[in-house]
């Protein structure tokens, strides 16, 4: 290369570019095709979770998803994790902490705070007379998954489902 005219090189240049200006147009066509397949994928997630989304606050308007707090009351055994909690709203959350390896629950008795990881740890608290929240803050921490926005809620507002988790 180092016996090259500036010249020559200059030409060899252009003629690549020549022979790349067609496979340059294909890809892209093939980047408009790839983009037009995505949207209609992001359509039909967004149209999936929008349906899924009603589904859910159908059955908690019908009263088939139990409350945080129902849950809390009515199990001794099972992981946090086995279910998936949706805000009244529809919209899905975790509990506990954002960036936590697995779901919890906060009580209080008044003065100190424990966690909940599990629902025999959870009913064994409510069972002991705490409840759901810390001193002066009832509620339950929420997160919404991916982010680091979380929020308390009312243990009323938020219910559960079994998840794919927990059916096998």
């Amino acid at each position: 290369m180092e016996d090259l005219e500036a010249a020559e090189i200059e030409r060899r240049v252009a003629e690549i570019r020549e022979r790349m200006r067609p496979l340059e147009a294909d890809l892209g066509k093939l980047r408009a095709e790839r983009d037009v397949l995505l949207t209609e994928l992001r359509r039909r997630r967004r149209l999936a979770e929008r349906t899924t989304r009603a589904d859910v606050k159908a059955a908690m308007r019908e009263g088939k998803l139990p409350t945080v707090a129902e849950l809390v009351a009515g199990s001794d055994t099972g992981s946090l994790d086995d279910y998936v909690f949706n805000l009244k709203t529809g919209g899905e959350v975790r509990l506990g902490f954002p960036g936590a390896r697995s779901q919890s629950l906060t009580f209080t008795d008044g003065a100190q705070i424990a966690q909940a990881f599990d629902l025999a740890e959870a009913a064994r608290l409510y069972a002991a007379g705490w409840e759901l929240g810390s001193p002066g803050r009832p509620g339950v921490r929420v997160h919404f998954p991916g982010t680091r926005q979380e929020r308390l809620v009312a243990a009323d507002e938020v219910y559960a489902r079994l998840g794919d988790r927990g059916l096998g």
